[in-house]
């Protein structure tokens, strides 16, 4: 079941966040907001989640775009996503440090200062593919 999301009759299609393949902790924190047509506070919640897990992992105490930057630095990050062995490596880390940095201010920002829903399902669906490989490559990282 979709949670009430009307199918035609036949169709038994995977849930949209299965055929996204959404991270199981982004699905936790933002599947019941989706299914009832919540999709910006959807997406609002699973980068919010991505923040609180850098924050833990980090150690530190800002949030949002400063967090980012400050936890994947190139020098002595705080959280290393390789070995940081060469420029490619490096180049990675600091692409990175941007992609969650731009995401945080571009995508939950806006969904934490506004009110009533400014995304589309296919919109939400984006945004929260983006969340799941962002917290894949978080997965994947080399230290802590």
């Amino acid at each position: 079941s979709t949670g009430g999301s009307q199918k035609p009759e036949g169709q038994d299609e995977m849930h949209p966040f299965d055929k996204r393949n959404i991270h199981p902790e982004i699905s936790r924190v933002s599947m019941n907001l989706f299914n009832d047509g919540h999709y910006s506070q959807a997406t609002f919640e699973g980068f919010k989640y991505i923040d609180k897990k850098v924050k833990k992992l980090s150690g530190l105490s800002k949030t949002g775009v400063s967090l980012m930057l400050d936890a994947f630095k190139e020098q002595n990050p705080n959280i290393q996503l390789n070995d940081l062995s060469d420029e490619s490596e490096r180049d990675e880390q600091k692409g990175f440090s941007f992609l969650f940095a731009g995401s945080s201010s571009a995508i939950r920002n806006p969904r934490g200062h506004e009110v009533g829903n400014l995304d589309t399902v296919d919109r939400c669906l984006d945004h929260l593919s983006l969340a799941s490989f962002l917290l894949r490559t978080l997965d994947e990282r080399v230290a802590p």
